[in-house]
């Protein structure tokens, strides 16, 4: 009898959290894409600007 609750029980909570673990996984991944576009973007940016800055220099001379 108690047996039978136990696996109910079991059977009840694994479909939570399966789709909880999952939910967490894809959360994760979003945020670490984001992390890296951010980090990319940057790089990009202050190739820009130093390109930029030296083209002025260029101009000024």
């Amino acid at each position: 009898m108690i047996e039978d609750w136990w696996m109910n029980a079991l059977w009840s909570v694994t479909p939570t959290i399966i789709i909880g673990a999952l939910f967490g996984a894809i959360i994760w991944a979003a945020i670490n894409a984001d992390r890296k576009t951010r980090r990319d973007r940057a790089a990009v940016e202050r190739e820009e600007r130093e390109r930029f800055a030296a083209e002025q220099r260029d101009r000024a001379v």
